[in-house]
C-alpha cells in the first residue's frame, strides 16, 4: 500500500483511529470470516514496514493505544544500532531518522543489495499500531530500490515471530533475506486454522512470487482431528497452488515439540506424527507440481533451537530453519 510520500508494506488496509490510521495486515472483509484469534492477530503490525526515501531527516509518529510496539529502523538492508530501537506505547512517539554519513560513501558494489541504502524502513512488531504522520519531504521507494520478488508466509505464531528477539530475526524474514526477497508475513499465532477464507485471499493476491505454508500446531492443540486438519490443509494448498501454477508453494510440517521431546501426552485427538502425515497426504492429494513438502523436523533438527516451552524456536532455531528452507523456495 502506497500513500503520500510513504509505502506501507505488508499493510492490506488502514482504519481511522485516534487521529491517525491503524495498520492492518488483512482487510476487514476477509478478517470477518476468520476465527476470533486470527481477527485479532491481523490487526497486529507484525512484519509491517513503513518505508520512505528522503535526502534529509525524517520524523515518523506512531502510537500503540493498548500496548506496545517495537520499531526497528533499517537503512536498506543495514539495521540501525541497538540504541536506535524504539518502543512505542499509548502516547504518540516520534521516531527520528537521519541517513548515516558513512552509508553515503558506501562503494557502489558494496551497496548492491535487494534494498537500496537510501530506503528508510521501520519494521514493526507488537500490538495494534497507529500511524499519525510522516514529516519532511519523502517519497515511496521506486522499482530497483526494493526487492523485485516477494515471499508470502502463512502459518502459526512461529511464522508470526513469537519468541524471536526481533521481527527481522523470524524464520520467514531470514528466509527472505537469504533469497533477496520482500516478505509479506501472514502468520497468526494460536489461530492458523487453514480456513477457506484465508486460502482464497492468499490465492487471489498478485503481490507474491513464492509462499511458505507452516501448518498447523494450532489446530492440533485446539482438538481438530487429523482428518479435519488434512481436509482444510488440502483445500489451502490446492487453492493457493492451483490458482498460481507458476509460483512455488512450500508446505512445512510440524516442527519438533514438547509432546515428543519430554514425554508429555496431551489429550489431543491426534499425534504430531499423524499431523505430519496428514499434511503429506494433503500435498499429494492437491496434486500440483509447484507444491514442495518440507519436513519441519529436518529444518529444526536440534532441540537447542527451541525456547524452554519446547514449542517455539529461539533465534538460533529461526536461523537454522531459514538457512535450510531457503533452498526449497523456487522463484520460477
Amino acid at each position: 500500500m502506497i500513500g503520500d510520500g510513504v509505502e506501507l508494506h505488508n499493510v492490506a488496509s488502514t482504519a481511522p483511529v485516534d487521529g491517525g490510521v491503524r495498520l492492518e495486515r488483512v482487510p476487514p472483509a476477509i478478517r470477518e470470516g476468520l476465527n476470533e484469534g486470527a481477527q485479532e492477530n491481523y490487526v497486529r503490525p507484525d512484519g509491517v514496514e513503513i518505508r520512505v526515501v528522503t535526502d534529509g531527516p525524517v520524523e515518523v509518529t506512531l502510537s500503540c493505544p493498548n500496548g506496545e510496539c517495537e520499531v526497528t529502523p533499517f537503512w536498506g538492508s543495514f539495521r540501525a544500532r541497538t540504541t536506535e530501537y524504539v518502543t512505542v506505547g499509548p502516547e504518540p512517539t516520534t521516531v527520528e531518522l537521519s541517513f548515516p554519513d558513512r552509508l553515503a560513501g558506501l562503494d557502489a558494489d558494496a551497496a548492491d543489495h535487494a534494498f537500496a541504502p537510501r530506503v528508510a524502513r521501520l519494521v514493526l512488531f507488537g500490538d495494534p499500531t497507529v500511524l499519525h504522520g510522516v514529516e519532511d519531504e519523502t517519497r515511496p521507494p521506486r522499482d530497483g530500490e526494493v526487492p523485485d520478488r516477494s515471499l508470502l508466509a502463512y502459518g502459526t505464531s512461529i511464522t508470526q515471530g513469537a519468541f524471536a528477539s526481533r521481527q527481522h530475526l523470524t524464520f520467514p524474514s531470514l528466509t527472505a533475506q537469504h533469497l533477496d526477497a520482500d516478505l509479506s508475513n501472514l502468520g497468526t499465532g494460536g489461530s492458523a486454522f487453514c480456513e477457506p477464507e484465508i486460502a482464497e485471499y492468499i490465492a487471489a493476491r498478485d503481490d507474491w512470487d513464492a509462499a511458505t505454508i507452516e501448518v498447523s500446531v494450532n489446530m492440533l492443540t485446539r482438538d481438530f482431528t487429523a482428518a479435519e486438519f488434512g481436509e482444510r490443509a488440502e483445500y489451502l494448498l490446492d487453492t493457493v497452488a492451483g490458482e498460481n501454477p507458476e509460483k512455488s508453494v512450500v508446505a512445512i510440517t510440524l516442527f519438533p515439540m514438547f509432546a515428543e521431546l519430554c514425554g508429555e501426552a496431551p489429550e489431543w485427538p491426534a499425534t504430531p506424527g499423524e499431523y505430519r502425515a496428514a499434511l503429506r497426504d494433503a500435498a499429494d492429494a492437491a496434486g500440483h507440481a509447484n507444491i514442495t513438502l518440507v519436513s519441519g523436523t529436518d529444518l529444526l533438527d536440534d532441540p537447542r533451537g527451541l525456547t524452554p516451552d519446547l514449542l517455539h524456536p529461539n533465534d538460533r532455531g529461526m536461523a537454522d530453519i531459514a538457512g535450510k528452507l531457503a533452498g526449497s523456495v523456487d522463484f520460477r
